[in-house]
């Protein structure tokens, strides 16, 4: 068996964490879609299935997610860094107050895991990779009932 050993991180690897969480902290986590322009290609290329790509896509998915869950933050929990990949677990957790998938808003919480992959080339995430724990979101906020 292989192991990896992650305590040799490079510059860049170093520096593409940063993007990483920049665009989890202020894009996501404030709906600063200004940081968008910055961080990603305009011509990123989306593999979460559902979501459109292109900056202008990541904006609105963002804009989506705040508009169903305002006080929407992601917490970051693991992240590694290998190439020009980043690899993260993080806490999707919020609030609903502004309906979600097409239903009236509940008031009721998330507080999920999704796993992201970001390839970043020049300072930019050029392809993204999501893994939103979505049953887990329909479930936390009564939408699909628990069998007895």
């Amino acid at each position: 068996m292989t192991t990896t050993d992650w305590t040799d991180t490079t510059d860049t690897e170093a520096a593409n964490i940063v993007i990483a969480r920049r665009i989890f902290r202020e894009g996501f986590g404030q709906g600063n879609l200004s940081v968008c322009d910055e961080l990603f290609a305009a011509d990123v290329v989306e593999h979460q299935r559902g979501n459109p790509s292109g900056v202008d896509g990541v904006k609105a998915i963002i804009t989506t997610l705040r508009g169903w869950f305002p006080d929407f933050r992601l917490d970051v929990e693991d992240i590694v860094a290998r190439e020009d990949m980043v690899w993260c677990r993080s806490r999707a957790i919020g609030t609903n107050e502004g309906g979600f998938m097409g239903l009236p808003p509940n008031g009721g919480t998330i507080d999920i895991t999704v796993y992201d992959s970001v390839r970043i080339r020049d300072g930019r995430v050029v392809e993204h990779w999501g893994v939103p724990d979505q049953l887990g979101a329909a479930l936390q906020l009564g939408l699909i009932p628990l069998p007895k």
